[in-house]
């Protein structure tokens, strides 16, 4: 091997044994950190939905699609609606982390105690779209029970058979609370609650005169209903009053010709009132989630639409819950500045672990200024260690024979040519070798030769 390279080998290897102790340390810590923090979110969520065919599931598949961009599988799973979503968001072995919730789904609570204690628990990331709610009717059924095609207001809804949804959605409870606003006691009509597509079907022939649900626009039976002969949508010419009644509320218009702008439809603006949906988590879902969950609320409900301008949605209003932290961040900030640039699971990764990776630098620097002394320690400890037998040389001259001890020092300067040592140390080495000279010579002064 050349000597050259034999004395970088030699540096290499010195400063390995010297500085490993402390980058074992330091890898002890990042693990550690790793370990607790745990920066990667999970592979896999479970995010409730709705009924078939309605709004929920098909923004639940946007959201699946989004997220597989970032190897995050998210299972869909079909429920009635906003109240069964809440019921599996408070039952800790539902396995549901996230769901779509419905302003007003939830049971009016006697206090504000109640209701604080209800979501303890949840976290909102924002609300998402208006929800508004459809109470189609048959014109028929007006003209029989009113002598009139239109539904005014809804005490005209006395006598009526009314269907209000399945119990697992939102609709049935805030159908009550307006019904109940209205002075409407349960008797005072037939309420049914069949699923949103057995009751359209009802609808159309005739068996039912009403239905309401929630939904956004998208929905392919809202869509259905607003195109059909002899169904009519309510408008809410209280509209504002409900809205100041009930918080979740807003008060919104479905514009003239919005439907289809041939045939006009619908003929004139029609006021609804729509409950505003949300995206809700159960506490302990992993930040990183978050924050890709309302990154792609962003993008999926960010854009124009029949109730709200670009960029109204996502929003931090008419949420009824606390606000996710990570959620709050996002909207505050916007993205992470280093998702803009790199992949999402190394930005994620040095999002989470810069504050662990600054504190453990700064424990690392101070114990890192004593590896130069020991690194020169241990090269130098090569050579001094012969300065020990050389001193018991010169200690033993007069004691032992001259010829003993020059053996003796042929030996040590034999084994010392061996010694190899960085380049920079070189001069200890050669002082070594000079200071066994000069004992030799006085060896030699001592024996008279």
């Amino acid at each position: 091997m050349p000597q050259a390279l034999r004395h970088t080998l030699l540096s290499i290897r010195d400063l390995a044994i010297t500085a490993g102790p402390f980058v074992l340390l330091a890898l002890v810590l990042l693990v550690l950190a790793y370990v607790i923090l745990q920066p990667n979110p999970p592979k896999k969520v479970v995010l409730a939905t709705g009924a078939e065919q309605g709004a929920y599931a098909e923004f639940g598949k946007r959201y699946a699609a989004q997220l597989r961009e970032h190897g995050i599988e998210v299972v869909l799973r079909g429920t009635q609606g906003a109240a069964e979503n809440l019921q599996l968001l408070r039952d800790p072995d539902s396995g549901v982390d996230l769901a779509f919730v419905q302003g007003g789904a939830d049971v009016e609570h006697a206090s504000a105690a109640d209701a604080e204690a209800a979501n303890a628990g949840l976290e909102s990331l924002g609300s998402l779209f208006h929800e508004p709610l459809w109470l189609f009717y048959r014109e028929e059924a007006a003209q029989q029970k009113l002598g009139k095609p239109a539904l005014a207001m809804l005490p005209e809804l006395k006598g009526w058979t009314l269907n209000i949804g399945s119990p697992g959605s939102g609709v049935p409870n805030l159908m009550r609370r307006l019904l109940d606003a209205n002075h409407l006691e349960p008797g005072a009509l037939t309420l049914t609650e069949k699923p949103s597509t057995p009751a359209v079907v009802a609808l159309l022939e005739g068996e039912i005169d009403a239905l309401a649900f929630a939904s956004a626009p998208e929905a392919p039976l809202v869509q259905l209903l607003l195109q059909t002969p002899g169904i009519r949508l309510m408008d809410f010419p209280q509209a504002e009053a409900y809205t100041r009644r009930f918080p979740f509320l807003s008060n919104v218009v479905l514009p003239r010709g919005v439907v289809d702008l041939a045939a006009d439809r619908p003929p004139a603006p029609i006021r609804l009132v729509a409950p505003t949906a949300t995206l809700v988590a159960r506490e302990g879902v992993h930040p990183a989630l978050i924050q890709l969950f309302v990154q792609a609320a962003r993008s999926i409900h960010g854009g124009p639409g029949w109730f709200q301008r670009k960029g109204s949605f996502p929003s931090v209003e008419n949420t009824e819950r606390a606000l996710a932290p990570e959620a709050e961040r996002f909207y505050r900030n916007g993205p992470p500045l280093l998702q803009r640039y790199l992949p999402f699971w190394l930005a994620n990764l040095i999002d989470r672990m810069w504050v662990v990776l600054v504190s453990i630098i700064a424990i690392l620097i101070p114990l890192s200024r004593i590896v130069p002394p020991l690194y020169q320690f241990r090269v130098r400890s090569r050579i001094f260690r012969w300065y020990g037998q050389l001193r018991r040389v010169e200690e033993s001259i007069g004691e032992k024979s001259g010829a003993e001890l020059l053996e003796q020092l042929d030996d040590i300067e034999q084994r010392a040519g061996r010694v190899t040592v960085p380049l920079s140390y070189a001069d200890e080495l050669y002082s070594l070798r000079s200071h066994i000279g000069m004992v030799r010579r006085r060896v030699r002064e001592a024996a008279g030769t």
